[in-house]
């Protein structure tokens, strides 16, 4: 015997993982069938009382609580200043002016040399040797003029400030005095506009210069004032857990909601589903006793009409050779076509009128000639409906009826007709007979027959079928089945 396959075994955490696994859905089953059992009225309140029992909860140990810790913190710490030594008193600038000094240096200097010309005033100071002594009678401003006029005159120092003022020719001395006290007068002037605005200038530098340097000696001495200490302090911390609660709130309702919602649906439809299987099984189950029943019945009428045609078959034999020869031929075609009737009955399967049509036929002559002139029948059904969907069995019965319970018991019997038609999209099959009527014979049944048609045309069709009894015009019972109209394809006629 060969060994059996043994189980590969388990991870260690495999069985409690399903244990979890399952205590979980049991869970959230069991709270998803409660907030389904529970109105949106009451979820709502719930959901109110939730979050205030979370605000409240939240500010509440072990939600929250404080510790006090010691902490080291630096701390910048600014020196008292230190007194400034005192400033020395600035030195008053000195006021320009113009100053015409006689030239120092060696040798024997006298008088200068002063010309204009169109290129200004030169003022040069004149150094004169013993041996250079002009002649007498010569003008003093002509002997200016022309010991200026010589650029070489020798005995001028070049490394002393010259003013050359030359005297064009032709000018009297009155005028180069004038001229000259006109220059002093204009040099004196732009000298001391020149000097005016230097004087601006320095003062607003040094001011300037002043403030940049005050203002960098004082950061300079804050900077050296400033220094960092460390501190021990205490400090109370706080812990808050519960900042999240309300949030989990909001989101525990949200989901509760959505649960409610899909779950109530999910189980709506489980048991609409549920029903349908219900419904349908008992459906099956109805219809398998209504076939029952067909089946029963038929099993029990076919006997007693086959006994009764075998008889009068028998009957005719001896007294119309040539009728018993017609009634035979009439059985045998209704046998033909009766015994897959019975087994497509019994399988649930599908029948056109045609077929039911070639049952009626036979049937109807058979008992024609059992009630010879007392029967007449009338079958006016169009070509093309003979393929139309029609339950079997359901006119043969409603014939049987018409002849047992109505034409029959009748003395004079009476005509029975077979009609079907088109009427508003449906497919109307009558039978008509002008016996003694519905429920007025002595051989009245127990309307177990019409019963079950009605059954069967609920099982099939619905609403959309039914079958209406009514008192014929002409005397006797109008019977009618209307049922959806649809052809059968591949149906013979």
């Amino acid at each position: 015997m060969p060994p059996m396959p043994s189980t590969p075994p388990q991870p260690p955490g495999s069985d409690r993982w399903q244990r979890f696994r399952s205590a979980s859905v049991r869970g959230f089953h069991t709270y998803a069938n409660w907030l389904v059992s529970i109105s949106w009225r009451r979820f709502a309140l719930l959901s109110l009382a939730l979050l205030v029992a979370t605000a409240i909860v939240q500010d509440l140990p072990p939600f929250r609580w404080s510790y006090t810790e010691r902490v080291t913190v630096p701390r910048v710490v600014t020196d008292p200043e230190e007194p400034e030594p005192p400033k020395r008193p600035a030195r008053p600038p000195k006021s320009p002016g113009v100053t015409i000094e006689k030239p120092k240096g060696s040798g024997t200097t006298e008088g200068v040399d002063i010309s204009i010309d169109e290129s200004g005033v030169r003022i040069t100071p004149k150094r004169r040797e013993a041996a250079s002594t002009p002649a007498p009678g010569a003008s003093g401003a002509a002997g200016a003029a022309a010991s200026a006029t010589s650029p070489g005159t020798a005995g001028v120092d070049s490394d002393k400030p010259v003013i050359d003022i030359r005297l064009p020719p032709g000018e009297h001395s009155e005028n180069v005095r004038e001229i000259v006290a006109e220059a002093r007068r204009v040099a004196e002037e732009s000298i001391r506009e020149a000097a005016n605005e230097a004087r601006e200038s320095a003062e607003e530098a040094a001011r300037e210069a002043a403030a940049a340097a005050e203002e960098a000696a004082g950061d300079a001495r804050a900077a050296r004032r400033q220094r960092v200490v460390y501190e021990p302090q205490e400090r109370v911390r706080v812990v808050r857990l519960g900042d999240s609660l309300m949030e989990l709130a909001f989101l525990w309702i949200l989901g509760s909601g959505v649960i409610k919602f899909t779950y109530k649906r999910q189980i709506q439809a489980e048991a609409q589903a549920a029903q349908a299987v219900e419904t349908a099984e008992a459906e099956a189950l109805k219809r398998q006793v209504v076939e029952a029943r067909m089946a029963a019945m038929q099993a029990q009428v076919e006997p007693h009409f086959l006994f009764n045609t075998l008889a009068s078959i028998e009957h005719l034999i001896q007294t119309d050779p040539q009728r018993a020869s017609q009634m035979q031929r009439n059985l045998i075609a209704l046998l033909r076509a009766s015994m897959p009737t019975m087994r497509e009955t019994n399988d649930g399967g599908v029948r056109d009128l045609g077929r039911e049509l070639s049952v009626i036929r036979p049937y109807l002559e058979i008992l024609k000639v059992r009630m010879e002139e007392r029967l007449t029948t009338e079958i006016d059904v169009p070509e093309g409906l003979m393929s139309a969907e029609f339950p079997p069995m359901m006119v043969q019965t409603l014939v049987e009826n018409a002849i047992k319970h109505g034409l029959e018991p009748k003395p004079e019997g009476g005509h029975l007709m077979v009609r079907a038609e088109i009427v508003h999209g449906k497919l109307a099959v009558t039978v008509s007979d002008t016996g003694l009527g519905f429920g007025r014979a002595a051989t009245a049944g127990t309307g177990v027959g019409l019963a079950n048609i009605r059954e069967r045309l609920q099982l099939l069709y619905g609403p959309k079928a039914a079958l209406t009894i009514s008192e014929n015009p002409g005397g006797g019972t109008r019977a009618v089945i209307t049922v959806p109209y649809k052809p059968v394809e591949g149906a013979s006629a």
